[in-house]
């Protein structure tokens, strides 16, 4: 039996290695492939696709989370794999509220793509117990407090701690706390300097 395949990536080579791997397999079929999940929902409504290869971060900024929630409540019978780079600390439990299948980090997960393909087909769902842990700076990201990335992600903003207490339902001070111990454990001088660090990354996207 071959299943019908969309890959959603926006970066030439990853998106190339994957049309490789579903091409080569012998029992897969790419029916298309593209580079902005805004397209993804079109593609299923006037193609038979059973599975989607879908990168969170695509061209235009659009997301490939969002457009997953869009095709599952359209066709929950469609399987879909997120296929990423970037260790952001929400988006798995993202993936699974929205009903996406499987999980894959295209770096540092030891099963290959096609056995993680092979598997969510047979009806199993494939995810990481965490995202994988980044160096940064003299620390890495597994040693932020979950409190810690919630004030990482809202430093993103350029808002004051005042503002940003507002949102998280803490204190100015606590603010001041949280980002004070991040400075610390990352040995970068100014909360400025910490917040382009950890964007670059991928560790928290706002």
């Amino acid at each position: 039996m071959s299943y019908n395949v969309l890959i959603v990536e926006d970066q030439l080579m990853p998106r190339q290695l994957l049309e490789i791997f579903v091409t080569e397999s012998g029992r897969y079929h790419l029916t298309a492939s593209i580079s902005n999940a805004a397209l993804a929902l079109t593609f299923c409504r006037s193609k038979p696709i059973d599975l989607i290869l879908m990168d969170v971060m695509t061209e235009f900024g659009a997301s490939g989370l969002d457009a997953s929630e869009a095709i599952k409540r359209e066709f929950p019978a469609i399987k879909i794999i997120i296929v990423t780079s970037m260790p952001e600390a929400t988006w798995i439990a993202r993936a699974r509220s929205i009903g996406v299948d499987s999980f894959w980090y295209k770096e540092v997960e030891s099963a290959p793509i096609l056995e993680v393909m092979d598997r969510t087909m047979a009806g199993e769902q494939i995810f990481p117990d965490c995202a994988p842990s980044v160096p940064i700076g003299l620390t890495d990201s597994s040693s932020f407090t979950d409190r810690e990335l919630e004030v990482l992600r809202e430093l993103q903003t350029g808002d004051s701690n005042t503002e940003i207490g507002r949102r998280l339902a803490i204190s100015p001070e606590t603010v001041k706390y949280h980002i004070r111990s991040l400075l610390q454990k990352t040995g970068f001088h100014t909360r400025t300097e910490l917040a382009l660090a950890v964007r670059s990354l991928g560790i928290v996207i706002k």
